[in-house]
């Protein structure tokens, strides 16, 4: 059996790193911030050295916590985040573009010829979300110098000198055919990226070097996408179950194994991940803002922060008639529609901050439900229940609210870090060939499981209600764009 490893997940607003033991759990954690900077036009992007530093110094406080050596490293990054660096030096280029970045929206206008092409090949939609059109907006206006990737491979290069991608990251940039697991040149040449050096290609569970970043010699032995990596860690390795995880965005996968689904529903179809060899594919849907939505109340003095949802949210039985569409970055799967923006319906002299709290959480929710129902049209049969983690599950009004609209039970994991927890499995697989997904990977816990309160009449009307408001919003939008 290995021994303990140094999981670390390098998020868009701080990193945090656990050192996971096969027997005894998690025996130590570290954080460090990362502070994005959001500017006008939609522009979001962050220092680099930030996101290393992060990375280095939450690592080395995991460590310090659990007082014992590792065997290995794990590393999950934000997948649709990109930089230019120099590979001769690691020095970065450019600041890194995160990942709610829509600097690039007028290229995919220019590229819109090319959609469907572009989906056909990569199972991605063509859209600034996405790695690609960022990549390809640094090149057009930024610099032609060094490389220019995800930031992943800056990160491994900074801790290893090795020039790599696992697979599942490679397939959130809309570049990797979607079938044969490998950099699509057609999908290059529409990017106009046809002569880039782009990172090699690997399984999840990959060796790839050896780091001095936390202190002794520590082989990199697993690297995996976020999102992913959080799917893995809640067990859901079969046809059927979703995900969802709460951050500064909502995300929710759904497996449909050894096969990529292409469904007309509006949700991406992307690689899960490639272990030993074999690449397991999910359906994969996003809502830009959660936790984000949650910080610009604060920002406004509706909140203190996160942790007082419940209490102000607690305060009126119901959202008081207020329907709250929380596009604050735009609207994601299925609507894909990044130029709208959010809106608050049914205000009045009466409504109250608690008001405004119930309304964001139901306006989470409700997307959400968009997303489970297109997973089921996709996978051609329901979902029968929803495992979540994520910051935002420690609020019981948000999960309550999502079981009430979805109608179905939702399973909090016991642990909130399940990124984390992922790619701490994902790194023990490579470290130990022998052990299988099931072994390398925590049993399936939840700390709580909520179950919906509501009768379906009214979960109905109330997500009708959203709907409408999203009807609207997406009508209006249209007419303003209009000659």
């Amino acid at each position: 059996m290995t021994g303990p490893v140094l999981a670390v997940d390098q998020g868009t607003s701080g990193t945090k790193a656990l050192v996971v033991c096969p027997e005894r759990g998690v025996i130590g954690s570290g954080s460090a911030p990362v502070r994005p900077r959001y500017l006008p036009g939609g522009l979001v992007e962050v220092t680099p050295a930030d996101l290393y530093d992060s990375v280095v110094t939450a690592g080395r406080a995991a460590l310090a916590e659990a007082g014992t050596p590792v065997s290995a490293v794990g590393l999950a990054n934000q997948g649709e985040t990109v930089l230019a660096w120099d590979p001769a030096t690691g020095e970065p280029l450019t600041d890194a573009l995160v990942w709610q970045d829509r600097r690039a929206e007028s290229l995919c206008g220019e590229l819109a010829a090319h959609a469907d092409a572009l989906r056909q090949w990569t199972g991605l939609p063509l859209d600034p979300y996405f790695a690609a059109p960022k990549m390809a907006w640094i090149r057009r206006r930024l610099t032609g110098e060094g490389v220019v990737t995800t930031s992943d491979a800056w990160l491994v290069h900074r801790l290893t000198g090795e020039f790599i991608t696992d697979a599942a990251t490679a397939g959130r940039t809309g570049l990797l055919d979607l079938d044969t697991v490998s950099w699509s040149a057609e999908a290059l040449d529409v990017y106009g990226l046809g002569g880039e050096r782009l990172p090699r290609v690997v399984d999840a569970d990959t060796r790839v070097g050896v780091t001095t970043a936390f202190g002794p010699p520590l082989p990199l032995t697993g690297l995996l996408v976020d999102q992913q990596a959080a799917l893995l860690a809640q067990s859901v390795t079969e046809p059927g179950a979703a995900k969802c995880t709460y951050g500064t965005g909502a995300f929710l996968l759904a497996q449909t194994g050894p096969a990529p689904r292409r469904g007309d529903s509006g949700l991406v179809s992307c690689v899960a991940w490639r272990l030993a060899g074999r690449t397991s594919y999910c359906l994969d849907g996003q809502v830009y803002t959660a936790a984000s939505a949650v910080r610009w109340l604060t920002d406004l003095g509706v909140l203190s922060g996160a942790g007082d949802l419940d209490a102000v949210g607690g305060a009126v039985p119901d959202s008081g008639g207020v329907t709250f569409v929380p596009a604050l970055a735009g609207l994601a799967a299925p609507w894909w529609r990044g130029d709208v923006r959010g809106s608050l319906h049914g205000l009045g002299l009466d409504t109250t901050g608690g008001h405004l709290v119930r309304a964001l959480c139901e306006g989470i929710a409700a997307q959400v439900v968009e997303l489970a129902g297109a997973a089921a049209a996709d996978l051609g049969t329901p979902l029968t229940t929803l495992r979540v983690d994520g910051g935002l599950t420690r609020s019981a009004l948000l999960m309550q609210t999502q079981a009430d609209l979805l109608q179905l039970p939702v399973e909090v994991s016991a642990l909130p870090d399940a990124t984390a927890l992922g790619v701490g499995a994902v790194a023990r697989l490579g470290l130990d060939s022998s052990l299988t997904v099931r072994e390398a990977v925590p049993e399936w816990k939840p700390s709580a499981v909520y179950e919906p309160a509501v009768s379906g009449a009214e979960a109905a009307e109330r997500l009708d209600r959203f709907r409408s408001a999203v009807a609207a919003l997406l009508d209006g939008s249209s007419e303003a764009s209009r000659p």
